[in-house]
């Protein structure tokens, strides 16, 4: 009987009895009693109280469990609010509605109640209504119960009551919810793309560190093949794709990035960063640089893109082994072939246990030294110049892609003045550079809301920038600025790759369109906000989300006549929305289409 209520409580479930599958395991664990068992259910983890316990020492039966799930929502669902003294005493009054606090918070009933459309972002206030309907209906014997449960097993006794209260009550609200969730539904992207989906492709993953050969040989591929394309996770590398594709491969490439295009005749590959890639052509050979983007939580959904929706027989992925889980599961999902290719650094790399001891004067030529601000690059240039005979090449990300490049060009060639270079955190993207030693000024950055230590992996990967095969630096060298700072470079240098949970995602502008229809007075900054609230995602997947994005979006309320595509295009413009000359600038142009 307890199974076929359960069954009947899932089907009630607004028709959404394939949803609310989810259920099935609470409901099953809620049911493990055999039926016709003479001894009645006892909860998971239930603990007995002293006066079940004899005067001889020997356990007494518990007092008959009245309720599994289903009979616990019939007492709660047909007793009137208790009054006066009926209601339950202070003390347990004040545990239940702990209990049911708790439940509020707890990310796995969160979890659970998608299964009902109700997005986590309203869960907590029906569980609200749940925990202002649920005590004053309760029996004292039910109460006791339930509060010697483990919090866990109180939780998974409670969420089918729950679902039953929302059903119920909250059923109008539930199908709009329903319709809502339907259109933010970004479970399983690999169906997203139905043409990559009919291709049988095969997936190389160039697993290994830094300075071991692995974008070489994927890049070696990519050039031997009629046609290919080459994703970049920055500018300045995509143009050095580009320069080496063409002069030294001898192979026309053209290069496609948000700021500059190029388009050689008679080409059939292309140099590329990664948010400019296109899904719709067809290449023999694609490469995927820096793939443990995948889980970067403002990027990353530019690299599950590429993975999922490339139309090329062969996909050749480099990066360290932080996210080779995660593909080997994508890859599943998408029936495609993986092989895993394992490299290592050719010459390992050595931490100098004298760092410059906060002395700028000990920099020495083939010095790249890494700070995370623009104010401290300049100020450490400065500095470096006025009190050595030194001369610096710089590089950060805002700096224009021509000065990149010659500043980048300027440091790589040994006849000149110009033997070191400050930098950003930009020289971890795969950056060929000569460079001898890699040292941290600082090992903390700036996240946009407070000074945070720098991440392991981040520190490794800018590290492994020092010491280049058949430059004149083949030994690689690292070190910081301050003593203080070198425990922590050792630390991170030694911390082994940690596997990544989730990669980013974010939706196409067809799901943003469907969604719109459902809210057509909202503005796109609200829409944006609203699809995130929203959606639901598997938990291989995160929802990418940049502060960039709404910038764009509210400067863009005030251009009149643009199209929903045309907004969603925008946003993803490449301009410095810190800059206010560049943000007048893409409000000219919004303006004048």
């Amino acid at each position: 009987m307890a199974a076929a209520a359960a069954a009947a409580l899932l089907h009630r479930s607004t028709n959404s009895h394939h949803r609310c599958i989810l259920l099935l395991p609470v409901l099953s664990q809620l049911h493990r009693a055999a039926p016709g068992s003479p001894s009645p259910w006892v909860p998971p983890g239930h603990r007995f109280f002293s006066s079940d316990v004899t005067a001889e020492g020997d356990q007494k039966p518990p007092p008959p469990w009245p309720l599994d799930a289903t009979q616990l929502w019939r007492e709660v669902s047909t007793a009137k609010p208790a009054t006066g003294a009926s209601r339950l005493p202070k003390a347990t009054w004040n545990a239940v509605v702990a209990v049911l606090r708790g439940f509020a918070k707890d990310p796995a009933m969160s979890d659970q109640a998608l299964a009902l459309y109700i997005p986590a972002s309203v869960f907590p206030t029906y569980a609200g209504r749940f925990r202002h309907f649920f005590p004053s209906r309760l029996s004292r014997e039910s109460a006791e119960r339930l509060l010697s449960l483990p919090a866990d097993d109180a939780h998974a006794l409670l969420l089918p009551a729950f679902a039953e209260f929302c059903i119920s009550r909250l059923a109008d609200e539930l199908r709009q919810h329903k319709s809502i969730m339907a259109a933010a539904d970004l479970t399983a992207p690999h169906t997203w793309y139905p043409f990559a989906r009919a291709m049988r492709r095969r997936v190389v993953y160039h697993c290994g560190p830094t300075n071991s050969r692995k974008t070489h040989n994927a890049l070696t591929r990519f050039a031997a093949a009629k046609s290919g394309v080459y994703c970049s996770p920055l500018r300045l590398l995509a143009m050095e794709v580009f320069d080496k594709v063409n002069n030294a491969l001898g192979v026309y490439c053209s290069l496609r990035t948000g700021q500059e295009i190029t388009e050689v005749p008679f080409s059939n590959h292309v140099a590329c960063t990664i948010e400019v890639l296109s899904t719709e052509e067809l290449y023999e050979v694609a490469v995927v640089d820096e793939i443990q983007m995948m889980a970067d939580p403002v990027r990353g959904y530019a690299w599950t893109r590429a993975l999922l929706g490339l139309k090329a027989d062969e996909i050749h992925l480099c990066g360290d082994p932080s996210v080779l889980k995660i593909v080997r599961k994508i890859c599943a999902n998408t029936g495609d072939n993986l092989e895993v290719r394992q490299y290592e650094r050719f010459k390992p790399l050595v931490v100098e246990a004298k760092t410059l001891l906060g002395d700028l004067k000990n920099v020495r030529s083939g010095d790249c030294i890494v700070a995370f601000s623009r104010r401290e690059i300049f100020e450490v240039k400065l500095a470096i110049e006025k009190f050595t005979k030194h001369k610096c090449c710089v590089i950060y990300g805002a700096l224009p892609p021509e000065t990149r490049r010659q500043q980048a060009k300027l440091f790589n060639e040994q006849d000149n003045k110009y033997d070191v270079l400050v930098a950003s955190d930009a020289v971890g993207m795969g950056l060929n550079l000569n460079i001898r030693r890699v040292v941290f000024h600082s090992l903390v950055k700036y996240n946009g809301d407070k000074m945070v230590p720098v991440a392991a992996s981040q520190v490794k990967q800018i590290a492994g920038r020092a010491g280049r095969r058949g430059s004149v630096y083949p030994d690689g060298l690292t070190t910081t600025f301050m003593m203080d700072d070198l425990d922590y470079l050792i630390q991170c240098l030694q911390q082994p790759f940690e596997g990544v949970k989730k990669v980013g995602l974010f939706p196409c502008f067809e799901q943003v369109e469907m969604f719109a229809s459902q809210f057509p007075d909202l503005t796109f900054n609200e829409l944006l906000d609203k699809f995130r609230d929203n959606c639901r995602i598997d938990n291989t997947y995160f929802m990418c989300y940049q502060d960039s994005i709404k910038k764009v979006a509210n400067m863009l309320e005030r251009v009149q006549g643009l199209s929903l595509k045309d907004r969603y295009n925008f946003c993803f413009a490449p301009v410095n929305t810190r800059d206010p000359k560049a943000m007048f600038h893409l409000h000219e142009i919004c303006y004048t289409l």
